[in-house]
C-alpha cells in the first residue's frame, strides 16, 4: 500500500471520528434563557468534545510522524 493511500485512508477515518463527535453536541432551543447560560450548562460536552478533538489532532501528527 503506498503512503498517499494510506494517509487518505486515515484522514478519511479522523474525519469520521471527529463528525461523530460532533453529532453529540446539543444546542438549547432558543427562547429559554440567556445563550451564554444555556450553553454554560452544556459545558461538559463542549470540553469533552475539544478534549477529544485535541486527542485526535495530536494522534494523527505522531502518526504523521511515524510514517515518513
Amino acid at each position: 500500500m503506498s503512503k498517499a493511500r494510506l494517509e487518505a485512508f486515515s484522514d478519511g477515518v479522523i474525519a469520521v471520528a471527529i463528525t461523530l463527535l460532533a453529532l453529540d453536541l446539543t444546542v438549547p432551543e432558543p427562547g429559554h434563557g440567556e445563550l451564554l447560560t444555556q450553553l454554560g450548562d452544556h459545558w461538559p460536552q463542549f470540553a469533552t468534545y475539544a478534549v477529544s478533538f485535541f486527542t485526535v489532532g495530536r494522534s494523527t501528527g505522531l502518526f504523521s510522524r511515524a510514517w515518513p
